[in-house]
């Protein structure tokens, strides 16, 4: 049933691709894996695998990624992407010797790749359960760990159909999950608690890592000279229908805009919702000097966010009235607190970000401004909501350095 829903899946990608680009791309970098693994795998080499679905978990296995390069230089690392948004933005990662595209996971894709790779060891991060990789990994002893691994009561695995599928859990020699939900989960379908450690999410360890790596960066720093400043980081216009609104009516603060999508039109919405009577900058085209009197600097280019976030007082981090919300930690590591919209549920960072008091959410646009009301008027309170918040990503590190006492390298 898995191989026939994986073949119907191929059929649906293929009509897909000639109609949508990003389809496209990630279609043609699976018929592409192959060469490439062809003209560069060195057939002498030990290669240490890791899969990240997209670039959120390639942030979670970077930290590993890093280690190993550094304290096991023998092994070369293959690192393989299933969506374009991962792949696109670190097919030039320099830490890792191959980066491709992960074939479908049919069988013949599946022989074929792990013959050309022939890996020591794979890491597969938080969501990746591939049957067929998984079934032949461990039919070739290939040690395989999920790393970061977060499970839900809703998973096929925890439902009373899904009892074939369970199989593929067997496969892993270790988990590192993120919490003792998912340990307790796993445990109730007979994995043994033997092959099971919660160490939390590595990406606490790499937004620590980022935040030693920060960028200075002059217009910022100009921009925000004698002012409080409010960062949106990764925001929609559904996000910006909300803070916009609010900043128009308090003009004492300056705000820092970083949109999800960086694109004329989207940038034109964003100045258009903020109207006439304010001075807006766009970072590409800005000097410090021009930065000291402007009200709004729209960041119109990626790569700069985590560094951006240093400069603020309270961050907004976008996502969260669509599928979720974007990476809280990212803001949360600088001491400050942040604010979100109320499709977190599901995303354990912000769940405990809140409870930690250094993060909120909401759901309308009173509630935010009764949120930064308080902020606003209670310096007190806006220092300690920082400090929690910085207290918490500190408190949650140490993920990479768990996994690496117990993996045999």
């Amino acid at each position: 049933m898995y191989n026939l829903a994986i073949y119907l899946y191929l059929l649906g990608v293929a009509i897909a691709s000639l109609f949508n680009k990003k389809v496209k791309k990630m279609w043609h970098g699976e018929r592409m894996a192959f060469e490439v693994l062809r003209e560069k795998v060195d057939p002498c080499a030990s290669y240490v695998w890791f899969h990240a679905a997209s670039l959120g978990e390639f942030e979670q296995g970077r930290p590993l990624m890093e280690r190993l390069r550094r304290n096991h230089p023998e092994y070369k690392i293959l690192l393989t992407f299933f969506s374009p948004s991962g792949y696109e933005v670190q097919k030039n990662y320099n830490r890792a010797d191959i980066v491709c595209y992960l074939p479908l996971d049919t069988p013949i894709n599946a022989i074929r790749f792990l013959r050309l790779v022939r890996p020591v060891m794979a890491f597969f991060i938080k969501y990746e359960f591939w049957y067929n990789y998984l079934h032949i990994l461990k039919h070739r002893n290939v040690p395989v760990y999920s790393v970061s691994s977060i499970f839900r009561p809703g998973q096929i695995f925890f439902r009373w159909y899904g009892f074939a599928y369970r199989r593929v859990l067997r496969c892993f020699t270790h988990f590192y999950v993120q919490n003792d939900v998912s340990r307790n989960l796993l445990s109730g379908i007979g994995i043994s608690q033997d092959i099971v450690t919660v160490t939390g999410d590595t990406r606490f360890d790499r937004v620590l890592k980022i935040k030693e790596m920060s960028k200075q960066l002059p217009v910022v720093d100009a921009f925000r000279k004698g002012h409080k400043v409010f960062v949106a980081g990764s925001s929609w216009p559904s996000d910006e229908d909300i803070f916009i609104e609010y900043f128009r009516d308090h003009p004492e603060w300056r705000m820092i805009i970083a949109p999800h999508v960086v694109s004329d039109e989207h940038l034109q919405q964003i100045i258009e919702k903020i109207g006439a009577g304010r001075k807006i900058l766009r970072y590409t085209g800005a000097t410090p000097e021009d930065a000291m009197d402007a009200d709004c600097l729209i960041i119109d280019c990626y790569g700069l966010l985590s560094s951006i976030y240093h400069y603020g007082d309270v961050a907004y981090v976008g996502g969260g009235f669509g599928v979720g919300i974007h990476n809280v930690l990212e803001a949360a590591v600088w001491g400050m607190p942040v604010v979100f919209g109320p499709n977190n549920a599901n995303f354990q960072e912000a769940q405990g970000l809140k409870g930690s008091g250094g993060g909120f959410d909401f759901s309308t646009y009173g509630e935010f401004e009764e949120i930064m009301h308080r902020l606003v008027s209670d310096e007190a309170w806006l220092e300690k909501c920082g400090r929690d918040a910085g207290d918490y990503v500190k408190s949650k590190a140490g993920a990479t350095d768990i996994i690496f006492s117990n993996v045999k390298l």
